[in-house]
């Protein structure tokens, strides 16, 4: 009998640029997950435990981070178009080279990315670009 697979082992297993669609991860154990550039869209990450995870080249849109804990993780290159990052915790994260912006759904400007409220102390910010995000830049913080 084969032991079906975690939502973090599922996510390993995916090839380079898979798509990930509408899936919910709401608060599930995520911690120092490994991925290959994947692609998510109206997924739910909101509550989740992310530390450690390495998400480097992953492409985010419309998805929801509310609440996740992201501490240490790695989203070098990563692109988060229209996604909720209200009360994230991004403590030590790197996101050097992360694309942060809205998504453009028509005139004016739909489906902004939202960090009110997201920590940010120690996060590697080396080449961030930030485009009509709501609550950026953060308040005071460290930053590599």
């Amino acid at each position: 009998m084969t032991t079906p697979l975690t939502a973090r082992q599922r996510l390993s297993e995916l090839h380079r640029y898979a798509a990930v669609s509408g899936e919910d991860f709401t608060h599930q154990n995520l911690a120092s997950t490994r991925t290959n550039q994947l692609r998510f869209a109206r997924c739910s990450f909101a509550g989740a435990d992310l530390r450690y995870a390495t998400l480097e080249g992953c492409w985010f849109k419309f998805c929801d981070f509310t609440g996740a804990d992201l501490r240490g993780a790695s989203l070098r290159g990563a692109v988060l178009a229209g996604c909720d990052l209200r009360d994230a915790d991004l403590r030590d994260t790197d996101l050097t080279d992360v694309r942060l912006s809205s998504v453009n759904t028509g005139i004016p400007r739909l489906g902004p990315t939202d960090v009110t409220g997201a920590r940010f102390e120690g996060a590697s910010l080396r080449n961030i670009h930030a485009e009509d995000v709501i609550g950026w830049p953060p308040g005071p913080m460290r930053s590599e």
